[in-house]
């Protein structure tokens, strides 16, 4: 690509703007429900690996140090999940879902997989999986 190219053209602009507005589209799925994009990645990930470390939670639910304490914070008054001491290192914090985030997990994960359906549908399923290969090589 040369300099002169427009921003449009630039392969980060164009990950970014997809990113944005996948981010978008699902926010809005999730707005009805009250639940913020960056809790559902936290129940999404402690689903899949209960009991994370912040450090942990933080990198798989893309979400920095500074913030993820508040949200936890906020999850925690909420019910949504719990700190408890790891059970090697009692001063290590880990994070916890609880029954409530469990439950909220299994209602929002429709939205989501709705979201990934809809994506797939709009590259047609073999050019999915090629943009997931591309992608996962990246990161």
């Amino acid at each position: 690509m040369s300099d002169s190219s427009s921003l449009e053209e630039h392969l980060t602009y164009l990950i970014a703007s997809v990113s944005r507005q996948l981010e978008d589209e699902l926010s809005e799925a999730l707005r009805s429900n009250g639940i913020p994009v960056e809790q559902f990645r936290i129940l999404n990930a402690l689903h899949s690996a209960d009991g994370r470390s912040m450090r942990d939670l933080g990198a798989a639910a893309l979400i920095d140090p500074a913030s993820l304490t508040k949200i936890i914070d906020r999850m925690v008054a909420d019910a949504l999940v719990t700190r408890g001491p790891a059970p090697n290192d009692r001063r290590k914090v880990l994070i916890f879902l609880t029954t409530k985030g469990r439950a909220l997990h299994s209602k929002l994960k429709e939205i989501h997989r709705a979201q990934e359906e809809n994506l797939i549908n709009r590259l047609k399923s073999n050019k999915a999986d090629q943009l997931g290969n591309i992608l996962r090589q990246l990161i």
